[in-house]
């Protein structure tokens, strides 16, 4: 009977210790950006979105986890104004690319995190747009209170396929590319 409560108190004491190294910072909304760009054969447009809420996990110095939501509402052109961006961002927001009334937020979640260099992660994530999860995969690097990253995401995997040379004929200039990028700069 001693030997148990022996061992009971030793995995009490080395699940607390796991979870006090363990520590989660949960991001400055406000001061982490996600900025995007979508091209198309005749240019491109430009825009932002901005973070809900979210949070990254560092057990010690190393990344280990993380996870955000993005206000899919907040989508808005940069690169246009007045009544242009008016009609880019109603369109952006209507069900033929990311449909906010009906899903109004995206989720990224990190799946799987490797150490590629000093401050330098590849990071495997859940992106569920419109109710799609897809896996996307880049690389993160961290320095300090802040983290940044750059990829591109396969807007037809989330049934985004207007105007895409994938799913219709005969577009000519009006082909949108599937892959939109998006730069991200987190602050914690």
């Amino acid at each position: 009977m001693k030997n148990l409560k022996t061992i009971a108190i030793a995995l009490f004491v080395a699940a607390a210790s796991i979870s006090v190294n363990a520590q989660t910072k949960k991001i400055d909304v406000k001061a982490s950006t996600i900025k995007w760009v979508g091209k198309k054969v005749t240019g491109e447009h430009s825009g932002t979105v901005n973070f809900k809420d979210g949070a990254v996990v560092f057990k010690g110095k190393k990344l280990t986890g993380g996870s955000f939501t993005v206000d899919m509402t907040s989508l808005t052109s940069t690169d246009l104004t007045g009544e242009y961006q008016g009609k880019l961002n109603g369109h952006l927001k209507a069900d033929d690319f990311f449909g906010t009334d009906k899903f109004p937020t995206a989720k990224l979640v990190f799946k799987t995190i490797s150490t590629k260099s000093t401050d330098v992660y590849a990071v495997t994530a859940d992106l569920t747009i419109k109710g799609i999860t897809k896996p996307v995969t880049f690389d993160i690097t961290v320095a300090g209170n802040t983290a940044t990253t750059a990829f591109k995401v396969d807007r037809t995997k989330y049934d985004i396929k207007y105007n895409s040379g994938n799913f219709f004929e005969n577009l000519g200039d009006k082909t949108i590319n599937d892959d939109f990028e998006l730069t991200v700069a987190l602050k914690f």
